[in-house]
């Protein structure tokens, strides 16, 4: 388990870097009033989630699809619920930032197919998404 959680933040942190160079100057943290794209994956019963393919392919595809608009990306990998006996209420939760909201919807408009048509591939979960105003 600890060794699938290193590769997975390695993963994370080598296409971050790829990420960074594809954008702007300014992709390496969330700055104020910047829009976050929350992607949520819920766990329950039955539910399965392919981590690396998510990582490696299907973020990837949405960095290279969204292009220059979008600044940052992140990716969690749930580990644990509150406490040690609690199953963990997300197995993962993706992250996109843009500058402004028209960004977000001009990229991801005329790419929402691709997008949306890869996620069987890597998921059996619905996402929900949530849409907010970095605040700090």
């Amino acid at each position: 388990m600890k060794v699938n959680i290193i590769l997975c933040t390695l993963a994370t942190i080598v296409f971050l870097g790829s990420c960074q160079q594809h954008g702007s100057a300014e992709t390496s943290k969330a700055k104020k009033s910047m829009i976050k794209v929350t992607i949520l994956y819920p766990n329950s019963e039955g539910k399965t989630f392919d981590m690396d393919y998510y990582s490696k392919k299907h973020m990837p595809m949405v960095a290279h699809l969204l292009g220059d608009s979008l600044k940052l990306l992140e990716i969690d990998k749930g580990i644990s619920g509150r406490t040690p006996d609690e199953p963990i209420p997300y197995l993962a939760i993706g992250y996109l930032y843009f500058d402004k909201l028209s960004a977000y919807q001009n990229s991801f408009g005329p790419n929402a197919k691709q997008i949306v048509g890869d996620i069987p591939n890597y998921t059996n979960i619905q996402p929900v998404i949530q849409i907010s105003e970095v605040l700090e």
